[in-house]
């Protein structure tokens, strides 16, 4: 009798391999593939929020009735399908501990969940029901906001509109409470010179809501000697309600970039061999001597030969590290030289930005420097390099170990 085999578990393990593999690739930017899949998302949106503009105008949406809803169709195919996998992904999110359900939702109800949901939803809709076609147009114009995805400079715009929401709500308020104010002073002052435009508080309201948002569409002015000298008081408050919410948001949108930037910094730091064995305060101490750099496409970093006078952290961007027997390319979250700048040894290899690259860069003398004044954090990075340089073979991701060291450099 020939044994059954349950395949079950094996499929089962499969499918979770997938998945995990699609999150990555559509939620933590890994690889090339999300690289490319970003780029190209980037793209459709930008081409269908182009597309839903021209097709507001009348005699063009009439010319290019074919090509503008092939682009709709498709693109709302696209993110139909993207929605659908980030929801069956969501499942991998590393911070899910209530099951595959609860992480589904979460991202369902998350910012950019409604999002994603809200770009698919009016062209779906419209199929099924008839509604205006001015307002699915608009609705349409929503997908802007899937950029946060992949823009760190929006998602810090939001993140500190979030931080600062009850600034902000508290500034709305004494905003509102001033122009109340405002409004009733100028009902008394101007009720019967202008009556039509004074005569009620609300009346009075859209004048000084205009003039505390120093806009001052001129529609309403007030006449009498009273009103004016009311409308300058109300004018000079007017610039400090608008300063005093522009102070604070700019103030928050600078501490989250620096946080962010900070993060960054720091996980790049403590994923390097030599200073992964070093305390949260020894991080910090190394942190503080980084400086930053920045590369052009094309640019020289290091050259063959020259002394190691630093060692480098690709913040972002990509360099290819020229050998005598093989090219190699490394990326964001990379680094080399750490090695040849602790041994005070010669470059190996010319190293050239291959994109635009920001980079961090260690002095080696400020290395030395700092092992100087802490002999126990000298222990603890010399151990680190001697571990390092017990591999044959390199790293991914960390420096050139045998050819920095061993090779030597032609004249």
């Amino acid at each position: 009798m020939t044994p059954v085999l349950d395949t079950a578990p094996h499929s089962n393990k499969r499918v979770e391999g997938l998945r995990r593999r699609v999150y990555v690739v559509l939620e933590q930017g890994a690889g090339g593939a999300s690289l490319a899949l970003n780029r190209f998302l980037i793209v459709l949106i930008g081409i269908t929020l182009t597309a839903t503009v021209i097709e507001s105008v009348p005699d063009m949406a009439r010319t290019y009735a074919l090509p503008l809803s092939a682009i709709e169709w498709a693109a709302t195919l696209i993110f139909s399908l993207e929605y659908a996998a980030r929801i069956w992904s969501a499942a991998e999110h590393p911070l899910l501990k209530r099951g595959v359900f609860f992480g589904r939702l979460r991202f369902v109800l998350s910012f950019s969940g409604l999002v994603d949901l809200v770009a698919i939803l009016p062209f779906w809709l419209s199929i099924f029901i008839a509604s205006d076609f001015r307002v699915l147009l608009v609705l349409r114009l929503v997908r802007f906001f899937k950029l946060t995805r992949y823009s760190p400079a929006m998602r810090s715009l939001l993140d500190a509109l979030y931080s600062e929401r009850r600034a902000l709500a508290g500034c709305f308020v004494i905003l509102l409470g001033t122009a109340l104010i405002a409004a009733a002073l100028m009902h008394l002052a101007e009720r019967a010179a202008q009556p039509e435009r004074f005569g009620t508080i609300p009346d009075a309201l859209w004048w000084a809501i205009v003039t505390l948002g120093t806009i001052g569409y001129g529609d309403v002015v007030p006449v009498t000697v009273l009103g004016r000298i009311l409308a300058s008081f109300t004018i000079f408050a007017g610039l400090l309600m608008m300063a005093l919410p522009v102070g604070i948001f700019a103030t928050a949108f600078a501490n989250e970039v620096h946080r962010r930037d900070f993060i960054i910094t720091w996980g790049l730091v403590a994923r390097i061999p030599l200073f992964r064995s070093l305390t949260a305060s020894e991080i910090a101490d190394v942190m503080t001597m980084l400086r930053a750099q920045k590369a052009d496409s094309g640019t020289v970093i290091a050259r063959r030969g020259e002394p190691a006078h630093a060692m480098y952290l690709i913040a972002d961007g990509e360099v290819e590290v020229k050998l005598r027997h093989k090219h190699l390319r490394l990326g964001t979250g990379q680094f080399f030289g750490e090695i040849a700048a602790l041994r005070r040894t010669r470059r190996s290899a010319t190293v050239t930005a291959v994109t635009p690259t920001r980079l961090l860069v260690l002095d080696a003398l400020d290395l030395h420097g700092l092992m100087d004044r802490q002999p126990a954090l000298a222990a603890r990075i010399e151990e680190a390099a001697r571990e390092k340089l017990g591999h044959a073979l390199n790293e991914q991701g960390g420096d050139l170990v045998t050819e920095e060291l061993y090779e030597v450099p032609s004249d």
